[in-house]
């Protein structure tokens, strides 16, 4: 691989001058060249890079960094490729690719924003024979790449944040009751763009208490103890998918879904992991549900009194589908804007 000379790390030397009776424009001199601007994601372990990213650094007459401590640098010195730590300007770097040669930038995690701002001013000039200009990402973000950015920033709020810094998990467990209802509202109302962040909420009380609980000096846990538990329990209670079990109905992975929570448990009633902290009606479908899947024939308790009365509600909301707790809402919604339309025509009548 050939590389271009930099006088100060930067310009080449200048081109030799034409022989007498040639034109200047002629030759390979007047090529203008190609500039490859290489982007890399900080979330790919450094020296994943594509094929054509290494393609493009080995044939490159020129490799330029702005960035000594590129985590890039370390794996592309090992793999022999030269690199030239420099900040060139827009006008620097087309000269260096003068004569037809290739110049690789590594841009740094920010990009080259000033450098392809330049670039673009001297093409808008119309003065500049410019060098082909391409943009190579050399590796891209995983699905779910961007965890670990949530990850780290909570890392450093936690760190450095007044609040943050003093939180428990019994100071922070009220917030997880009022996003999970906010979650459901935004699900409810039909609003794609309150889901999106209402979920992002509550994935942001995951990885807090996750955070919390790392610094635990008796029994430490990360966000990664707790994402391994769930891949594993995910895997392990879906055998129809991840094994040789045969399950052709949604009641079928229910049925051996409970069925591994019990032997998993070693529960001896359907009822045992059935927070009763949760709201009435949720707590009376959810026992209901347990026992219809069991196949258990309990009748309900005789009794007086409006208690009684919700739970057959409940019961038979639970039976035909319905979620007794999101039907209530609904109601409740309905009902609501009905008193705003009392209230509105109310004060119309005043006025």
């Amino acid at each position: 691989m050939g590389y271009v000379r930099f006088v100060n790390g930067i310009s080449p030397e200048p081109s030799p001058e034409p022989s007498p009776g040639t034109h200047p424009q002629a030759g390979p001199e007047a090529a203008p060249g190609r500039i490859v601007l290489l982007t890399t994601s900080h979330r790919v372990a450094p020296g994943l890079l594509s094929w054509p990213a290494w393609q493009a650094l080995r044939t490159a007459d020129a490799v330029l960094c702005a960035d000594g401590a590129h985590p890039q640098l370390p794996y592309l010195r090992e793999a022999g490729i030269a690199v030239t730590q420099t900040s060139p300007t827009a006008r620097e770097l087309v000269d260096a690719c003068a004569g037809g040669r290739t110049v690789v930038v590594v841009a740094t995690g920010e990009g080259e924003p000033a450098l392809t701002d330049g670039l673009a001013r001297l093409a808008g000039s119309g003065r500049v024979a410019m060098p082909e200009l391409e943009l190579l990402p050399a590796s891209y973000d995983l699905p779910g790449a961007r965890l670990l950015d949530l990850v780290q920033v909570m890392d450093r709020i936690r760190a450095e944040c007044p609040w943050s810094s003093r939180q428990t998990h019994e100071g922070l467990a009220k917030y997880g009751i009022e996003e999970a209802y906010e979650l459901v509202e935004a699900i409810e109302a039909g609003d794609r763009e309150e889901l999106r962040e209402e979920l992002g909420d509550v994935l942001l009380q995951v990885v807090f208490h996750s955070r919390i609980a790392e610094e635990d000096p008796d029994a430490p846990f990360s966000v990664d103890d707790v994402a391994g538990g769930i891949v594993a329990k995910l895997i392990h209670r879906h055998p129809h998918v991840f094994g040789d079990e045969q399950a052709e109905t949604p009641e079928d992975v229910k049925q051996h879904w409970l069925r591994t929570k019990a032997e998993e448990k070693q529960r001896t009633s359907v009822t045992e992991g059935v927070p009763l902290g949760q709201p009435g009606l949720a707590l009376a479908a959810k026992l209901a549900s347990r026992t219809r899947t069991a196949g258990l024939d309990v009748p309900l308790p005789q009794g007086e009194g409006i208690g009684y009365e919700l739970l057959a509600l409940a019961v038979r909301a639970e039976a035909h589908g319905i979620d007794p707790e999101a039907a209530l809402r609904a109601a409740a919604r309905a009902y609501r804007d009905a008193i705003r339309a009392a209230e509105s025509e109310g004060r119309n009548t005043a006025g």
